[in-house]
């Protein structure tokens, strides 16, 4: 066997196929991959598989970057696309013929699936042994032909992984598998192979799904005399219940959690948890992950998602958070959602509001939806359960308590708390009777962050309207 790739420039890829779009698996994929790289100073490139040209869309090569870029996993140069890259496979096929590490084969479809039934009648695995496999090329009539490895038929096929350890298949196992069909077009197992050693792909970081792919690749590396790339096949993720990730466990698209309210940091921070751990951490900046992630750490056994911890996690990442950085995020939803854009002046009032609001919310929905009183528009209509708050009592009320705020010699928090205790009292009223609706004035909820505060966010002038406009 040669011997593994020793460079010291890391080169790691992500090679999804466009067939759909960017998953939370194939999502956690990219990040191991670029992670690897980044930590080490290394490439880290993605190859856009498309040579399924039936099942291959433009739409969803544009989701797969998409994704990509709200993940913030940004790769080195342009996109590859292997369809392109057809030419370099036939090549390396051919020189396989010419060295002898593959040979025409001449069998039909009839042909091969009468040997499998044989072999299978038999009790032997339904491998088919072509008849073609050491025929002399003098031999090789004028017909159609595929062009198939000539695979090693003794001894074993060590897959020396970084996260499954050492594998061995033995050479039984492996067919004399078609590299090349018989309309030319290269098969997956060639071009993947062609492809990965060409853009010097050091370490390949895949799902465990392609651990067998990995010893039938060996073969074709051998034929070919190439150096064989450090292999680490990641478990695949299950939902809570163990059974295989469905798209009720959350098997989204990466789009699905921006638009649920995830925060991008926060989705790396939990994916690198599906399956790596550096202790008993759980919170890390991209600079710790990078620093600390190393493939022997990741398990063998599959990882569970959970929203729950998804949503934990998300919440940690806004509490420490940038407060302008987390506005504009917050803001950036509300325009895909809706195609609102909000003024500078509430973009400013959020910001200022933002140390309170955060330590609440768990996504950016949850934020948004506690904001609701600095982004709606006045005169706006209070919900249902507002509503029942403004009974014509509680806006005779309010009136009396505008006037007495227009007194307010500073629009603090703490001047403002004092002013509508002292109202509260001299109305022989509970703090909460004159609070409650207040609050559905102020923001058309029955529930808000605190209503001191939502005054003071909300400012004078802004705040004494509202009351005005559900005042009797």
């Amino acid at each position: 066997m040669t011997d593994a790739v020793t460079d010291t420039t890391i080169v790691t890829r992500f090679a999804p196929s466009p067939t759909g779009f960017l998953h939370i698996g194939g999502a956690r994929t990219a990040l191991f991959n670029w992670l690897y790289a980044r930590g080490r100073g290394g490439k880290f490139l993605l190859r856009i598989e498309d040579t399924d040209r039936a099942r291959s869309t433009p739409e969803a090569t544009e989701a797969i970057y998409d994704g990509l870029t709200w993940l913030g996993l940004d790769w080195d140069g342009d996109a590859i696309s292997q369809f392109a890259r057809v030419d370099q496979h036939r090549a390396a096929a051919e020189k396989m013929l010419e060295t002898g590490g593959a040979y025409r084969c001449y069998a039909t479809q009839e042909e091969i699936a009468a040997a499998r039934d044989a072999a299978k009648a038999e009790g032997r695995p339904p491998r088919f042994d072509s008849p073609w496999r050491d025929k002399d090329p003098a031999d090789w009539p004028d017909a159609p032909y595929t062009v198939r490895l000539k695979a090693p038929r003794e001894g074993e096929i060590i897959v020396e992984d970084e996260v499954q350890g050492r594998v061995s298949f033995a050479a039984t196992q492996i067919d004399d598998l078609i590299m090349l069909r018989s309309d030319g077009t290269p098969t997956y197992m060639l071009a993947v192979v062609v492809d990965d050693h060409e853009m010097g792909v050091t370490h390949v970081i895949r799902g465990d799904d392609h651990l067998t792919n990995a010893a039938r690749q060996i073969c074709i590396y051998n034929a070919m005399g190439w150096p064989i790339p450090s292999f680490a096949h990641i478990p695949l993720i299950h939902g809570p219940d163990g059974a295989k990730l469905s798209k009720r466990h959350g098997a989204l698209g990466a789009e699905a959690y921006r638009d649920m309210g995830y925060l991008p940091e926060a989705m790396r921070n939990y994916l690198v948890r599906l399956g790596w751990a550096h202790g008993d951490d759980e919170l890390f900046s991209d600079a710790e992950m990078q620093k600390w992630f190393d493939l022997p750490q990741v398990g063998k056994s599959a990882a569970r998602f959970d929203f729950k911890k998804l949503e934990n996690l998300n919440g940690q990442h806004m509490r420490v958070a940038d407060d302008a950085a987390l506005t504009k995020a917050a803001l950036a939803l509300l325009q895909v959602q809706d195609g609102t854009v909000v003024s500078d002046a509430k973009q400013a009032m959020l910001t200022e509001a933002m140390g309170g609001l955060k330590e609440r919310a768990k996504t950016l929905l949850d934020l948004l939806n506690s904001a609701h009183y600095i982004l709606a528009d006045r005169p706006f209509t209070p919900d249902e359960k507002a509503t029942k708050l403004l009974s014509d009592d509680a806006k005779v009320l309010l009136s009396r308590l505008t006037s007495h705020l227009r007194n307010v010699s500073a629009w603090s928090s703490e001047l403002l708390e004092e002013a509508v205790r002292a109202f509260a009292e001299a109305e022989d009223l509970k703090l909460g009777e004159v609070a409650q609706p207040m609050r559905a004035a102020l923001t058309g909820r029955a529930t808000s962050p605190g209503v001191f505060d939502v005054l003071f966010t909300l400012g004078r002038e802004e705040s004494l309207a509202r009351l005005q406009d559900q005042s009797h």
